[in-house]
């Protein structure tokens, strides 16, 4: 199939774009290269170097290239970011969406786009939490991705367009960056490669539902397959795994600074959905995951 796929210059993205080019689709990347790497396009991924939020270069790109999926990853993934300027979060996530939506909508193709599974439920008293459960969310970046999530139903009921939500777990692989608001397992993986403790906010104890990134691809690769499938689904492996043990499991050592705000204490998402609706279920455990994660890590 022909594709597009927003943000494919990032961590995700890019390897979405990988396996979409090795089965033999037609791929173009649209990137704005804030936070995504050129490096992370491989030769012979056309890459169209644009903002999300312009809706002349989005149309461009798709004008030229046909797309009948649209994977739609670019986003503002920063949620201390989100808090402190709640605007900018907006006009990426929301704005952005609305962008791409409507390039979808114009141009007949089915957008597949990956939303955000704790960061929607925020507190929840069910985990794992299952997709009926109310939305939460506890940052801009959660309340910007149900709002994304809200103007899909809508283009579904107004235009009948074809779109599908994908909520996801803690995604962790190569090509994370452990920089800045990077996944924990990217920054304690590097603080494991470089011999260094890794900071621990609270007592560690606090859980999160851990995917690996290729689970992910597989994730989107099939809601595109899937036509019939609409609304949200969940991505994830169903199981909590607590921060100090998977300080433990990468073999790093852990400081502790106080407790932030607004963090999430439990959350895992219940996958049932998915594997019933679009056949589809995490296939890497997390020894195998990790392992995989520290060797990238090394050898960069």
């Amino acid at each position: 199939m022909r594709a597009l796929v927003t943000g494919g210059a990032g961590f995700i993205g890019s390897n979405l774009a990988d396996a979409l080019v090795g089965r033999g689709d037609a791929v173009l990347v649209l990137d704005d290269l804030s936070t995504g790497r050129r490096e992370n396009v491989e030769d012979g991924i056309a890459l169209a170097e644009a903002d999300v939020v312009d809706a002349d270069a989005v149309g461009r790109a798709c004008e030229e290239h046909r797309p009948e999926v649209i994977f739609h990853l670019a986003a503002q993934v920063d949620v201390r970011r989100s808090v402190a300027d709640p605007p900018h979060d907006a006009r990426v996530n929301v704005e952005g969406t609305l962008v791409v939506l409507e390039a979808a909508r114009r141009h007949g193709a089915r957008l597949v786009f990956s939303s955000t599974g704790g960061a929607i439920y925020g507190e929840t008293g069910v985990v794992p939490t299952s997709e009926d459960a109310p939305r939460q969310p506890l940052a801009p970046y959660g309340q910007g991705k149900a709002a994304a999530e809200d103007y899909l139903a809508l283009y579904a009921r107004l235009h009948d367009a074809d779109v599908v939500a994908l909520r996801y777990a803690n995604v962790y692989g190569p090509r994370q960056d452990p920089l800045g608001e990077g996944g924990v397992v990217a920054i304690f993986a590097e603080r494991a490669h470089r011999g260094e403790p890794a900071i621990v906010y609270g007592d560690g104890r606090q859980t999160r539902d851990f995917v690996y990134v290729d689970d992910v691809v597989a994730a989107n690769l099939a809601a595109a397959q899937h036509p019939d499938a609409t609304g949200a689904y969940n991505v994830g492996r169903g199981e909590e795994t607590s921060v100090l043990a998977l300080a433990d499991m990468l073999g790093v050592t852990v400081e502790h600074r106080p407790e932030r705000t607004g963090e999430v204490r439990r959350s895992a998402l219940d996958p049932a959905r998915a594997r019933r609706e679009l056949g589809w279920e995490a296939g890497v455990g997390m020894a195998e995951g990790l392992e995989r994660t520290l060797r990238w890590v090394g050898c960069r």
